[in-house]
């Protein structure tokens, strides 16, 4: 089931995938989305729900349970296959989400969106989009999938308002329920087999801490960590302002939202695409962390200027496509595919902490210092993932490697354990020929593992 080599476009295989995971992610993601925009404002009609500290803990409650599973699921879905893992979590999202749509109080909500996190998908999710799809192509396969994060963040800043005009938070609650049930049957349904067979995986000893003492990685995790605590700090504040400052009530600020998110995806395309084709990804990378402080810098003098409010929105928004598009892409460039989900599953931890760590700390300032507080939360954490990131290498184009390899080699068991190999594009065995041909990443490639690989399996050398 690897997809073939190619011409430089996407095989059918890698389309549906990479198409079909972006809708489970959209799916799974709604939950966390559709209530940012109205639950803030809402709270007080709950039982305790005047408390900005326990209005925060719902926001987080979310993340923190999250934080908790992603790993566990994320090394479970490398031994057991990523199908199961995905169906099991979305049962648990499922149960969460009717436990919300029924809650009286904040308390029960904070229960509801505990359970809901404990449904850990996004790890097995992305590894299963990087087993599909080739290096050169999963740039592409991940964008798609912080595409749909991003459309389906905008997607609910203008349907929470509406619905909950017409069913409430509850109902709400009720329907990320039952859109996690149909992500069930697109798993089943929609989703190609996995690769390998779905034979059993081996989790490579080590994977674990190997991932953990990678300084690049670590960037992208405090980077994911802090893009999600700074997004939900912002939706903490932000609604209560709209209806505070710009009159506008809860069930109309989709008139903001619309065209505050279609303006973004038409500057962040353009953007993603300019970068990718001119080597300027790093350059982007780094200016949208800049634009993104920028926003909590301007939240904080200018909250109370609805006009200033909508434009901070636009460049909100056109940093965090850009950011949650680019993050993901860079783990799985960097982890072998024997630990991808392991990779993937810390990533997605701290993605996790950060809403947790944005709705807590978001909540416990703004009560204890007002709105702004949150603000400089924002531009605190804002800064210190610019300096974090600046350490970060540029990625550079992949290389050739060319060893010798002995006559009888079975070349397909020799490209599939090749492929697992950290910083490895690609593998093209020459049987005939008496050669395999590396593509990889010389900033990431582990050569001394490719060169035992290779000398178990050949008697060649070679650059």
């Amino acid at each position: 089931m690897n997809p073939p080599a190619g011409n430089g476009r996407m095989s059918s295989l890698e389309m549906r995938a990479s198409l079909s995971l972006a809708l489970l992610f959209a799916l799974r993601m709604l939950g966390l989305f559709i209530i940012l925009p109205v639950f803030a404002a809402d709270a007080p009609r709950l039982a305790g729900g005047d408390d900005l500290v326990l209005v925060g803990l719902a926001l987080g409650a979310y993340g923190f349970t999250q934080g908790i599973f992603q790993i566990p699921f994320g090394m479970a879905s490398d031994r057991y296959g990523r199908k199961r893992l995905i169906v099991f979590g979305l049962v648990l999202f499922a149960a969460g989400s009717f436990i919300a749509a029924f809650a009286s109080s904040i308390y029960s909500v904070i229960i509801g969106r505990a359970v809901q996190g404990a449904g850990a998908i996004s790890a097995a999710v992305t590894a299963l989009a990087a087993d599909f799809t080739r290096e050169e192509h999963r740039t592409k396969a991940m964008a798609m999938i912080g595409g749909s994060i991003g459309l389906t963040f905008a997607v609910s800043l203008v349907a929470a308002p509406a619905l909950y005009g017409r069913i409430g938070l509850g109902g709400i609650f009720g329907i990320t329920g039952a859109l996690a049930l149909a992500g069930i049957w697109v798993t089943a349904r929609v989703v190609p087999p996995e690769p390998h067979g779905g034979a059993a995986r081996r989790t490579r000893p080590g994977a674990l801490g190997e991932v953990l003492r990678n300084a690049d990685q670590l960037r992208l995790n405090f980077g994911i960590f802090s893009l999600h605590a700074a997004q939900i700090a912002i939706f903490l504040v932000v609604p209560v302002a709209l209806v505070r400052y710009a009159g506008i009530e809860v069930s109309e600020h989709w008139k903001v939202y619309l065209p505050v998110v279609i303006g973004s995806f038409v500057l962040a395309v353009p953007l993603l695409l300019h970068a990718e084709r001119r080597g300027r990804t790093r350059f982007l990378f780094l200016s949208s962390i800049v634009l993104l402080l920028s926003v909590e810098l301007g939240l904080a003098v200018c909250l109370d200027d609805p006009r200033m409010v909508f434009v901070l929105l636009l460049a909100f928004f056109v940093a965090f496509n850009v950011l949650e598009a680019s993050l993901p892409a860079l783990v799985s460039r960097l982890a072998p595919l024997s630990s991808r989900g392991t990779a993937l599953g810390v990533y997605n931890t701290t993605q996790s902490l950060g809403l947790f760590a944005g709705g807590a700390a978001g909540g416990w300032l703004a009560k204890h210092f007002g709105e702004t507080a949150a603000f400089v939360f924002g531009i605190a954490i804002a800064a210190l993932w610019l300096v974090v990131a600046l350490g970060m290498r540029t990625p550079v184009e992949a290389t050739e490697r060319t060893f010798s390899i002995r006559a009888g080699v079975d070349p397909v068991a020799l490209r599939e354990e090749l492929l697992r190999l950290r910083g490895v594009r690609d593998v093209a065995v020459a049987a005939d020929k008496g050669v395999v041909r590396l593509r990889v990443y010389p900033e990431s490639f582990d050569a001394e593992s490719a060169s035992k690989l290779i000398e178990g399996e050949t008697n060649g050398i070679g650059q």
